[in-house]
C-alpha cells in the first residue's frame, strides 16, 4: 500500500523535526520545506496527499503560498499558525485552507485533524458524486433538489445556494465571507446576520432536531460546515 505523502511547510526546525518524527513513525511519508518557494517547488515535484502549512514563512506570506497551491492542487491544506486572530483564520479558510490549528498544539489533536483531512481528500478524489445522503435528508446537486422522508423539500433559491455551497465542500469549514460572496455577491461580504437567518431556515426544513443540528454545523466566529 502506498504511504500517504505529507508536505510540512514551516521555518521552525523544532516543529519540522517533531512533525517528521511523529508522522514517520505512524507510516506517513514526510516531505519538509522551510520557505514558501521551496514549498511550491516540493508540491509540484512530489504531489503530496495533504499539506501542513505555517503562515509565518521567511520569504512570503503563507496566504500567498496557499493561493499558489490552490490554483492547481486539490490536496487538503491544514494551516498551522501562532496567529490567533479570528480574522486571519477566516482569511486562510477563505483562501482555500481546509482546517486551522493554532500553535502551540497538542500532537494528538493535530494527528486527528490530519487523519480527517486525509479522509476528506481521499473521498473528494475518489468520488464527485452528485447525490449526497445523510441520515435525515438527501441532496441531489445535479437535479438541484432535496428529499426528506420521501418528499421533496421546497427551498428558496438563496437557501439552495447556501446548501449547495456547503454540500460541495462537505466536511470542510467554509468561511463566512466566502459563503456570503458566493451566494449573495461581493457587496454582501460583511452581512453575517444573513447566514444565521438562512441557516436557521435550512435547519428547520432539513434537520431532524433543528436545535441540535447534526449536518449543518456552525463553527463560532469562523464559518459553517456540512457534515454528511
Amino acid at each position: 500500500m502506498n504511504k500517504i505523502k505529507v508536505l510540512v511547510i514551516d521555518d521552525e526546525p523544532q516543529i519540522l523535526r517533531a512533525l517528521r518524527i511523529n508522522l514517520s513513525v505512524r507510516g506517513y511519508e514526510v516531505i519538509t520545506a522551510a520557505t514558501g518557494a521551496a514549498a511550491l517547488k516540493a508540491a509540484a515535484e512530489q504531489r503530496p496527499d495533504v499539506i501542513v502549512l505555517d503562515l509565518g514563512l521567511p520569504d512570503m506570506d503563507g496566504i500567498e503560498v496557499l493561493g499558489g497551491l490552490r490554483g492547481w492542487l486539490s490536496a487538503p491544506v491544514i494551516v498551522l499558525s501562532a496567529r490567533t486572530d479570528s480574522a486571519e483564520k477566516v482569511e486562510a479558510l477563505d483562501a482555500g485552507a481546509d482546517d486551522y490549528v493554532t500553535k502551540p498544539f497538542g500532537m494528538d489533536e493535530f494527528l486527528a485533524r490530519l487523519r480527517a483531512a486525509v479522509r476528506r481528500g481521499a473521498a473528494a478524489s475518489e468520488t464527485d458524486e452528485p447525490v449526497v445522503e445523510t441520515d435525515a435528508f438527501t441532496v441531489d446537486l445535479a437535479a438541484k433538489k432535496v428529499v426528506k422522508n420521501g418528499a421533496e423539500v421546497h427551498l428558496t433559491p438563496t437557501e439552495w445556494g447556501m446548501l449547495e455551497m456547503l454540500v460541495r465542500n462537505r466536511g470542510k469549514l467554509v468561511g463566512r465571507e466566502e459563503l456570503l460572496k458566493e451566494v449573495w455577491g461581493p457587496a454582501y461580504a460583511k452581512e453575517t446576520h444573513y447566514l444565521r437567518v438562512y441557516l436557521a431556515q435550512l435547519r428547520r426544513k432539513l434537520e431532524d432536531d433543528p436545535s441540535h443540528p447534526r449536518h449543518l454545523l456552525t463553527e463560532a466566529g469562523m464559518g459553517y460546515r456540512f457534515q454528511p
